[in-house]
C-alpha cells in the first residue's frame, strides 16, 4: 500500500520508493523525492526508459512472473533507475550530489555505476551484485548484464577508456571488459571472460583472455538470455 496503491503515478511510486532506500543522516527522504520530483519535470522521458527497464526484467527473467515484483524486490532495477537520476544531475553540473548519489548506491545495493556512464533503455541487471560500470562507458538499449560484471577501465586518459556495448549484447555473470573497446550488435561475452579486444557484432566471445567461440546470427542473446556458447 505504501509503495504503491497510495501513488498516483508510476514516477511517484518510484520516487517514493528509492527515496525511502536512499535515505541518511545526510539526506532525508523527502529531500531526495525532491530531487527524483525535480528530474521527472525537466526530462519527462526518463520515467518512460524505467518502465522500459521494468519490462525487459518481466519480458526476460523467468523468475519475474509480476510487473510489480522489480519495482520492489530487484536491486538491479533499482541500483539502475537511481543511475538514471544521478546521470541527469551530472548533465545539470550538479556533480556532487551526482556523485554522492552513486556512493549511496553503492552502499545500499552493491552497484557501482559512475553517473557519467552513458545508458541506453531496456537494460537489465540481473542479480546485479558486484556490477561495476566505469565513466567513459556507454551501454545501448536492450542489453542484459548478470552480476559481478566489470565494464572497467585502462589507461589514465580522461576519455574513452572505458568499453562501449552495442543493441541487444549478453554479458553473462563475472565478465569483465577493459578499456576502450567495442561490443557489436547481439554479441554475447560468457561467464567469468576477461575481454580486452573489440568484439564483431553477434559473435560469442568466452576464455581468459576472450576468443571467438560462436555466433549468432539470427536471434539477439539478451532478450532469451542465452548462455549457450556455441550460438
Amino acid at each position: 500500500h505504501c509503495n504503491v496503491l497510495s501513488h498516483k503515478s508510476f514516477r511517484n511510486a518510484i520516487s517514493y520508493y528509492l527515496a525511502s532506500r536512499l535515505e541518511s543522516s545526510t539526506l532525508s527522504a523527502m529531500s531526495w523525492q525532491s530531487v527524483f520530483h525535480e528530474a521527472f519535470n525537466d526530462e519527462p522521458e526518463l520515467a518512460q526508459q524505467m518502465l522500459d527497464d521494468l519490462l525487459a526484467h518481466y519480458n526476460r527473467d523467468a523468475a519475474c512472473d509480476e510487473y510489480i515484483i522489480p519495482l520492489l524486490y530487484y536491486k538491479g532495477f533499482h541500483a539502475l533507475q537511481s543511475y538514471r537520476i544521478s546521470h541527469w544531475l551530472w548533465r545539470q553540473d550538479r556533480k556532487m550530489l551526482a556523485l554522492y548519489l552513486q556512493h549511496r548506491v553503492s552502499r545500499i545495493f552493491d552497484v557501482d555505476i559512475h553517473p557519467a556512464a552513458q545508458m541506453g533503455s531496456g537494460i537489465m541487471l540481473d542479480h546485479a551484485t558486484s556490477i561495476v560500470i566505469g565513466e567513459t562507458s556507454v551501454v545501448d538499449d536492450d542489453v542484459s548484464i548478470l552480476h559481478e560484471v566489470t565494464l572497467g577501465g585502462s589507461g589514465s586518459s580522461k576519455y574513452n577508456r572505458h568499453p562501449k556495448i552495442g543493441h541487444g549484447v549478453l554479458l553473462s555473470a563475472g565478465a569483465t571488459l577493459l578499456g576502450d573497446i567495442s561490443i557489436g550488435v547481439g554479441a554475447k561475452v560468457g561467464a567469468g571472460s576477461l575481454v580486452l579486444t573489440s568484439v564483431e557484432a553477434y559473435i560469442t566471445v568466452a576464455g581468459v583472455p576472450a576468443k571467438v567461440v560462436g555466433s549468432a546470427r539470427v536471434n539477439m542473446p539478451s532478450p532469451g538470455i542465452n548462455h549457450n556458447l556455441g550460438e
